[in-house]
């Protein structure tokens, strides 16, 4: 839908997973087996993969500025079940924040939060304000002031929709 460039680092999976279904024509990739394998999600995490992507299309609308497309559960209460290890580099010092097992999708994808709100990337990953879209994208705008997946379709939807209502 997009023809940005992918989110940076672990933030192309909540991305990737955000992007499973194409709300306009109801198509959902999760039903297909390669997506899947793609994500790392068995047919038996599937409903509770579809609850993320959903909870996570709600705060990127939030990022955006605008509410929640439908009621979901808080993506705080899922990321609260995800076990995850801080793991500490004994020559440097440094720490990570890790999922206790690669696994399970909740555990990536908190991790990934972690690692996005450190550094400061969280708020930047955003859900097209059109609503037969809500596409993940990353916004690179200087301002961080990014609406549309694509200012070729989104973008020029919305415009074209404004300019017919002051015609009438």
């Amino acid at each position: 839908m997009s023809e940005r460039s992918s989110a940076p680092g672990s933030l192309a999976l909540v991305e990737a997973l955000v992007n499973t279904l194409d709300i306009e024509t109801g198509a959902d990739s999760l039903d297909t087996v390669e997506a899947r394998a793609r994500l790392g999600i068995s047919e038996a995490e599937l409903e509770r993969a579809r609850e993320l992507r959903e909870s996570l299309r709600a705060v990127l609308l939030a990022h955006a500025g605008h509410p929640p497309h439908r009621r979901v559960t808080p993506l705080g209460e899922l990321l609260a079940r995800a076990p995850l290890l801080v793991s500490v580099d004994a020559r440097d010092g440094s720490a990570t924040l890790a999922p206790a097992d690669d696994g399970p999708l909740l555990s990536r994808v908190a991790a990934a939060v972690a690692e996005a709100l450190v550094a400061g990337t969280w708020t930047r990953l955003k859900a097209c304000e059109a609503a037969t879209c809500h596409w993940a994208f990353y916004d690179r705008s200087p301002a961080g002031r990014g609406r549309w997946c694509s200012m070729q379709v989104c973008g020029a939807r919305a415009k074209m929709r404004r300019y017919r209502a002051k015609q009438t």
